[in-house]
């Protein structure tokens, strides 16, 4: 199964794709969407057009995303999940099932701790999926979210309502 992982964000949104049995998974693309300065409805559009063409170009069997974290600042947080919604949007669209994990979860099941840091993410990942070069910071947590679901909640529910 092909499993596209989205890590949402306001100014980068990291995107992954594998394929996956659920015991080996393969990288096949991944990359960051770099959204320019603007206003807000402007990057989320552009959040839902990329992510779109992304679902379009590569057809996944299924959209994974990750939680927002609330840590200090609430209008940060409140955009993160703004642009999390324009992610799903666009999978939801396509008619794909959406799952979700926290952010301490894809770590744990990644890593081997739900503290680890960026760069142990970017570690494990290339590992993991034997890749020549460290991927970027927000591709490899895109990445990590994907292979979490891989390895942990391919029989979860999902948030689209369609039956997988």
């Amino acid at each position: 199964m092909l499993i596209l992982g989205i890590d949402p964000g306001s100014r980068i949104t990291g995107y992954g794709l594998i394929e996956s049995d659920g015991r080996h998974s393969r990288h096949l693309a991944s990359g960051c969407i770099r959204l320019p300065e603007g206003t807000l409805a402007e990057r989320l559009g552009r959040i839902f057009r990329e992510v779109s063409e992304i679902v379009a170009t590569h057809v996944p069997d299924m959209l994974v995303v990750e939680q927002v974290f609330v840590a200090r600042n609430p209008a940060s947080a409140l955009k993160l999940g703004q642009a999390r919604g324009a992610a799903i949007c666009a999978g939801v669209i396509a008619g794909l099932p959406v799952y979700e994990y926290a952010p301490r979860e894809v770590k744990l099941a990644v890593v081997g701790t739900g503290a680890a840091d960026k760069t142990q993410v970017q570690h494990m990942i290339r590992l993991l999926l034997g890749m020549d070069t460290r991927p970027q910071a927000d591709a490899a947590d895109a990445l990590a979210i994907a292979l979490c679901h891989a390895h942990t909640g391919i029989h979860l529910p999902h948030l689209s309502g369609r039956r997988a």
